[in-house]
């Protein structure tokens, strides 16, 4: 099996923000925002120079790839049936946290994974205010890398009683019914919230800092990579009728726990979609 260069993928997110995302950041002009299904799904110049930059390079590193970059499938949806099938496939998404970005808040990243014959075997997420990536590869663990080559293993934080659990809830996909039952029983745990930003969400989670992760909308861009991060920080990681997260997946809900005794206490009396 081929070896992927992580760090060749590592340099390419930093040049794509250095070249195309923070040039914009606080810096967009009028007409550089667009709504895309709702006010707040947005799309930037950034998002899609960023992708342009990380396209090309992908296609000099990893030719044979198939490329599914969010702003792609935004313009032909069709690129996401390709996924299951490819041998070898990179998914990017160029900004996550686009609202944040446009709204000039730092919690924005860039996510990259490789998926090889059906199976996640490679994750980044580079924080470009930080300058640093949350590394993946499928078995040999999760890691923090900073720009001066200094490098630390992640590992999710053990977890307490239900009542003092903090973590990451997003409930706006859910129908209404669905998010009041959630949010109500979400008064059992410590403390929720939500970056609107995956990316830094799972390298929080993955570093230790808060408990568990609850998402209901599964685009590959999105998860991928914080998943197979989780998984290698430590946690458990299944879909919420316990079954595997595979990158085709697009719906069955996602939860993220230290360990499956914590994740099935979180399922049973918290997330009951």
């Amino acid at each position: 099996m081929e070896t992927l260069d992580i760090a060749a993928l590592a340099n390419l997110l930093q040049e794509a923000a250095v070249q195309e995302i923070l040039p914009r950041f606080r810096n967009l002009g009028e007409g550089d925002v667009r709504v895309k299904t709702e006010a707040i799904d947005l799309v930037t110049e950034a998002d899609e120079a960023a992708e342009r930059v990380i396209r090309a390079g992908i296609e000099q590193l990893m030719p044979e790839a198939l490329f599914l970059g969010e702003e792609a499938v935004a313009a032909d949806p069709a690129l996401l049936d390709r996924l299951q099938d490819a041998d070898l496939a990179v998914i990017v998404d160029p900004i996550d946290g686009t609202f944040n970005f446009a709204a000039g808040l730092t919690l924005f990243g860039v996510m990259l994974a490789v998926v090889r014959k059906g199976e996640t075997v490679a994750g980044l997420i580079y924080d470009p205010i930080g300058n640093d990536w949350a590394i993946a590869e499928k078995g040999s663990g999760a890691w923090m890398c900073k720009a001066n080559g200094e490098q630390e293993q992640m590992n999710v934080l053990p977890a307490p009683e239900l009542s003092q659990m903090i973590g990451i809830a997003n409930t706006g996909f859910f129908d209404v019914e669905t998010r009041r039952r959630i949010l109500n029983n979400l008064a059992d745990v410590r403390l929720f919230t939500s970056y609107r930003c995956a990316a830094h969400e799972y390298r929080v989670l993955a570093q230790g800092h808060l408990h568990f992760g609850m998402y209901n909308k599964l685009m590959p861009w999105d998860h991928l990579a914080g998943a197979l991060l989780m998984q290698e920080a430590g946690a458990h990681v299944a879909r919420f009728d316990g079954s595997a997260y595979l990158p085709h997946h697009t719906t069955g809900g996602l939860l993220v726990a230290p360990d499956k005794a914590s994740w099935q206490e979180l399922r049973e009396k918290v997330f009951t979609v």
